[in-house]
């Protein structure tokens, strides 16, 4: 499978289960703590994959970067939290600097 695909899912399991820690309750609740277990699990895994292909910190930068995003919209959607706009601000930096690695940095394997 491609690194890039790879790494998009190991980002999305770690977005769900990131997102089950609410709803696990301190995981007391069971089917939330077995979608956090299952799904860092998961992530770990797909991200150890990619490893293979894309240099560590070019590929934990864009995991991060991408996740707190993605988790803050998920937070906003699912759980009504608010961002305000310097949070906003900044979450548009995080992206910025995911776009400018992959688009301009010889770091990272196209």
């Amino acid at each position: 499978m491609n690194a890039w695909v790879t790494l998009s899912l190991a980002i999305a399991a770690e977005v769900v289960a990131t997102s089950a820690l609410k709803s696990s309750e301190g995981f007391t609740r069971a089917v939330p703590s077995l979608v956090v277990v299952l799904g860092y699990g998961l992530a770990i895994y797909l991200l150890s994959r990619v490893l293979a292909t894309i240099p560590v910190g070019v590929a934990y930068a864009i995991w991060s970067g991408l996740g707190v995003v993605l988790i803050t919209l998920v937070a906003w959607v699912v759980h009504g939290q608010r961002i305000d706009f310097a949070g906003m601000v900044g979450m548009g930096l995080i992206v910025a600097g995911v776009v400018v690695l992959n688009l301009f940095s010889s770091s990272t394997v196209h």
